[in-house]
């Protein structure tokens, strides 16, 4: 496949090495997406906290609860984006691929929302 075939964001993102195969494009693709749909589990449930009333929690408290949520979601979407991006380099050029080191920032965060909201509803 010449650069030609491709579109000119591949061309942009990936200008140089080798296709990588498929398989491995694809995986990467699915583990991307995989975590798109956990971003939008989360933008969901933050509106969700938002959205409805709970007499045991504050007005304030659950705002915030809300906005820590979504803001968690937001970065899943975009380290996962970051993070197919360092792949396909990666896999273009041959080399090991990139740590998951961001993707345990977000589990902090999600252990973090969870205690809160378990904090704030259970106890």
């Amino acid at each position: 496949m010449t650069t030609t075939d491709r579109s000119r964001l591949d061309q942009r993102l990936f200008p140089d090495g080798e296709e990588p195969d498929p398989q491995f494009t694809l995986s990467n693709e699915r583990t991307y997406l995989a975590w798109t749909r956990t971003s939008l589990a989360f933008l969901a449930g933050g509106i969700a906290l938002g959205a409805f009333p709970i007499e045991a929690v504050s007005t304030e408290w659950r705002a915030a609860l809300s906005a820590f949520v979504i803001v968690i979601g937001m970065s899943i979407a975009l380290v996962s984006a970051l993070r197919w991006i360092r792949i396909q380099r990666a896999m273009r050029h041959s080399r090991p691929l990139p740590s998951a080191s961001p993707l345990l920032l977000v589990t902090g965060a999600v252990v973090a929302a969870s205690a809160v909201a378990l904090w704030l509803f259970i106890l």
